[in-house]
């Protein structure tokens, strides 16, 4: 601290009171603290801190550290020790009356006489709201990052799997900036490279006119009409639509290219059609079927399988209608495709429309096509197979004599709570291999929830606890 050069000369003899009004001006609040830390007198300057710090009066007489906060009290005895040269400034949360604390920057000056100190007092109020403005906008801004980071990854993911031919090109200079793989294989293997190139390029001379005035209209408007255009590197007539936005202050087209009707190859390449003959003569059930599980495609395979005489007769029908004891299996089935894109080795039951039950064993996959996603699923019947000895039944068999040879030495109560649990943990344990351990399905064909399902999963040790218990929080 740097004091005035001449005090006495500048000041003057100045008594008691006017001495009192130069402390209360020169901060917010003061205090006049005796040797032992007891606080004498109180001042402020700052009405808002006065009646933010409610109940003040009270602590005349009280040590100034029982004032404070819990984790002020150490800096409060700094002050209050400090060597008299040494004014720092400390920041201490005064305790209001509700307990509420308020902050405030502090500074202890000794008297020469009567071993006292004034504690000068700045309140940090404003800036402890400037502080917590600023942490809430910092994390604001790092949600709306966050936001913006997950938006992009969304795009990009949309961009990439994206079955139609979709470009983005620099509205100032024409250039493709960015191509997704559909693009890529549209204009061909062998082309030069699409990103760097003007899009004007891609198209033969003929064409040009017309994509020219869609990219003007599109600049203008925001959109225009479809037209169609020719590709120079493969000779592909294409179907060209276009839209702008604005990215960074600048324009930006986004171009998207599909085959024109006319261009749609008339037949398959030889290797694909093979496979698809293949698939057509398996002698395992083959199945291709929309999102919600309706028959788009089936082999002749499956139509034996189901009774049936016609593949249109099966065509539009929910697969629901032959497959599995209940309709939960085709959920479970359905969502594991949603969710992992692959089933394998699914045991279930088939049904003939004329009564029979099958055995089969299923194993599916979702592929896109046409930009929409379908379910194909390749059926196998395992009728035929001799049962392997189930792992399940020993342990029934087991239960069953051990609970024979207990008769006449247990009660029957006893007896008959032992053989419900055994037969309810077979029970559990089947849900579970139908279900592909999937404990919601499971629950569901027990007609158990799932809260009640965990319990007895921990009651039998069956299954990953550890994952119970993490799933029930």
């Amino acid at each position: 601290m740097k004091t005035f050069l001449a005090p006495r000369k500048s000041l003057g003899d100045l008594d008691a009171d006017a001495a009192a009004s130069l402390v209360s001006a020169a901060a917010d609040m003061a205090l006049v603290v005796d040797e032992q830390g007891v606080i004498r007198d109180i001042a402020f300057s700052n009405q808002e801190l006065s009646k933010a710090l409610g109940g003040h009066q009270t602590w005349l007489g009280r040590p100034w550290a029982e004032t404070v906060t819990t984790e002020s009290r150490p800096k409060v005895e700094a002050l209050l020790s400090g060597a008299p040269s040494e004014a720092k400034w400390r920041s201490i949360n005064q305790v209001a009356e509700g307990g509420e604390s308020v902050p405030l920057l502090f500074a202890a000056v000794p008297l020469q006489r009567g071993n006292r100190r004034v504690v000068f007092g700045r309140d940090l109020s404003a800036q402890s709201r400037m502080q917590q403005r600023l942490l809430e906008t910092q994390q604001s801004m790092e949600r709306d990052y966050a936001k913006l980071r997950q938006a992009e990854t969304r795009y990009r993911l949309l961009f990439q799997l994206s079955a139609d031919a979709t470009l983005i090109v620099d509205g100032a200079t024409g250039r493709v900036t960015e191509a997704n793989p559909a693009a890529e294989q549209l204009f061909g293997r062998h082309s030069r490279r699409v990103i760097g190139r003007t899009l004007m390029d891609a198209f033969t001379t003929e064409s040009r006119q017309a994509v020219q005035s869609l990219l003007a209209s599109v600049r203008i408007a925001g959109r225009g009409d479809e037209v169609g255009a020719q590709l120079v590197d493969s000779g592909r007539e294409v179907t060209i639509a276009a839209n702008s936005f604005r990215q960074d202050g600048a324009s930006v087209l986004l171009v998207r290219l599909s085959l024109r009707a006319g261009d749609q190859p008339a037949g398959l390449s030889s290797a694909k059609a093979q496979m698809l003959k293949v698939a057509e003569n398996l002698p395992d059930a083959f199945v291709i079927t929309h999102q919600n599980g309706v028959v788009i495609s089936a082999n002749g395979a499956f139509l034996d399988l189901v009774e049936l005489g016609s593949e249109e007769q099966v065509r539009g029908e929910s697969l629901e209608r032959w497959l599995g004891g209940q309709g939960i299996e085709i959920e479970v089935l359905l969502s594991n495709l949603r969710n992992r894109g692959t089933v394998r080795l699914y045991n279930t039951t088939l049904r003939g429309a004329m009564g029979a039950r099958v055995e089969v064993e299923i194993s599916a996959v979702t592929v896109t096509h046409a930009g929409q996603e379908v379910f194909g699923f390749a059926i196998r019947d395992i009728g035929a197979r001799v049962a392997e000895p189930r792992q399940a039944g020993a342990h029934a068999t087991r239960s069953v004599e051990q609970l024979t040879e207990l008769i006449g030495r247990v009660p029957l109560k006893d007896l008959v709570r032992d053989a419900t649990d055994a037969i309810e943990r077979l029970c559990i344990e089947a849900a579970l291999q139908l279900s592909g351990d999937n404990r919601a399905s499971a629950a569901e064909m027990l007609g158990l929830s799932r809260q009640s399902l965990y319990v007895k999963l921990h009651r039998y040790g069956l299954g990953d606890l550890g994952a119970d218990s993490a799933e029930q929080g």
